[in-house]
């Protein structure tokens, strides 16, 4: 009898499409709307940058209206917001598949495996991003750090976080997720910060579906934290700017007769970028990696303040500690 093959079941034309819409089901950052997909963006073939541009706000004031004059001409002007390209792959062997084969439905096990992992390195990825704008000085305007105050005024409240929250003025309110250590998400819960939990038929939500002031709450443990310093991030809708681009050979396979193995590799080009804050690096491969993503002299702020629906706030965690100082 004819033995099977693992090659003779991953159809790439079939596969591709459900790895693709499967990975963006399993993204937190993308089904949350945080991140959003760039319109009229088309990811090219060649090249290491996608440009973004965008018209800049209008300047100068109104001006009276007489029978005597014209009205004087302001330019309107645009500018380029840069994205950095991503080109991604990873390379598998059969045995690290091998709990998939269980499956009725091989190809779509393995999709679902190899999904889920995408959807983790995106997530990495965009967190190393934004290690680095808010490292990059022209961001400071969009940060929030009150690590260093003494006993309670470090911590994380609701008053310190709608301190941070309005760091963009009346552009707070478009603020709607939070990325955050799992350890903060538990201190709000311990301190009933966050909303109560939603029941849909018998399903409750899970802690890391919670949300805050109705912000969902992504919980990730590659968030950043540092001697007891954790950074949560705040972003609005559609902040980070994704499109996905093709591949010449996306997933390929290989079986090797003498062996027995059977090799599987998943290759991307895409773009996960947060928007208004342009991409100025030189990669050292043909793409940037995550340490490079996160290295703020790669950075550089290209819209105001306030248009950037990210926020940075630095804080600590923990109860609060009774003020033990003497009185009069």
């Amino acid at each position: 009898m004819a033995k099977g093959k693992l090659t003779d079941v991953i159809i790439p034309e079939v596969f591709n499409p459900y790895l693709i819409e499967r990975t963006a089901e399993l993204s937190a950052i993308r089904n949350s709307g945080i991140a959003g997909l760039v319109s009229g963006i088309t990811v090219p073939s060649g090249g290491k940058t996608l440009n973004l541009p965008f018209w800049n706000d209008l300047a100068g004031d109104d001006e009276v209206l007489d029978d005597n004059g014209n009205l004087t001409a302001d330019k309107i002007t645009a500018a380029d917001d840069i994205a950095a390209i991503h080109t991604r792959g990873k390379l598998w062997k059969m045995h690290e598949l091998t709990q998939a084969l269980t499956g009725e439905d091989v190809m779509r096990a393995i999709a679902d495996l190899v999904a889920g992992w995408w959807a983790r390195q995106e997530q990495k990825l965009v967190l190393a991003s934004l290690k680095g704008v808010f490292a990059a000085s022209s961001m400071s305007g969009n940060v929030l750090d009150i690590s260093a105050e003494a006993g309670n005024a470090a911590l994380i409240t609701a008053e310190s976080l709608t301190d941070a929250i309005s760091l963009l003025g009346d552009a707070g309110g478009k603020l709607t997720g939070i990325i955050t250590h799992s350890a903060v998400m538990y201190d709000l819960a311990k301190k009933k910060m966050l909303d109560p939990k939603i029941t849909v038929g018998s399903v409750e939500t899970a802690p890391e579906m919670n949300t805050y002031m109705g912000r969902r709450i992504i919980a990730d443990d590659g968030a950043p934290l540092s001697s007891g310093v954790y950074t949560t991030y705040l972003f609005g809708e559609g902040s980070i700017g994704y499109a996905e681009g093709a591949m010449p050979v996306p997933t390929a396979t290989e079986y090797d007769l003498e062996s027995g193995d059977f090799k599987m590799a998943s290759r991307r080009k895409f773009i996960f970028h947060p928007r208004g804050i342009k991409w100025a690096g030189t990669s050292a491969k043909a793409t940037p990696s995550n340490t490079e993503l996160g290295t703020g002299t790669n950075w550089t702020r290209v819209w105001e303040n306030k248009n950037i629906r990210i926020v940075a706030f630095k804080h600590k965690i923990g109860p609060f500690v009774a003020d033990t100082g003497g009185g009069g």
